[in-house]
């Protein structure tokens, strides 16, 4: 057999197998690594956008509670109107001062408490400031409401302040 049938043999050639290999094994494990800081930048990212859409939804919550003082004094001006009998012009003006605050605070998310008494006492929606005997109403039930409760979009804004029947 002549020599010039089979190549000669490159001692060489393992050796840069064997580095392309490495050169490889390096280059996929930076790839995994890469796919994982991306990973992680897209889900920051997607946290970010969620914060930021609850802070745009509940920013008038600030605001909002101290309107709510605002409103309630508004609304006990119009009660002692009506227990004095008062029809008159300044009870028509506070009325309509106490709907605008409502309509204004309603653009922005903010909603009443609907609570009656003789409804179920709900902890997460009102405060007990205390229990009392209420005829014709089952204990553990609201008897009294005190102040209406408000909710921001889905939140308790102010929990309704109640007396529960025992």
């Amino acid at each position: 057999m002549p020599d010039d049938e089979f190549p000669p043999i490159d001692l060489n050639a393992a050796g840069e197998a064997e580095e392309l290999r490495k050169k490889l094994a390096a280059a996929e494990t930076d790839l995994a690594n890469h796919k994982l800081q991306l990973a992680e930048y897209v889900n920051a990212r997607k946290r970010l956008l969620q914060a930021a859409e609850v802070e745009k939804k509940y920013f008038a919550e600030p605001l909002a509670k101290d309107l709510l003082s605002a409103l309630d004094n508004l609304d006990r001006a119009l009660d002692a109107a009506k227990k004095a009998g008062d029809t008159g012009p300044l009870a028509i003006g506070v009325s309509a001062t106490a709907s605008q605050f409502v309509d204004a605070l309603r653009r922005h998310g903010v909603t009443k408490i609907e609570i009656a008494p003789g409804d179920a006492f709900d902890p997460n929606r009102h405060e007990a400031v205390m229990q009392q005997p209420a005829e014709g109403i089952e204990a553990g039930r609201v008897a009294i409401v005190l102040q209406q409760g408000f909710l921001l979009h889905d939140r308790v804004l102010r929990p309704a302040t109640v007396i529960v029947a025992s």
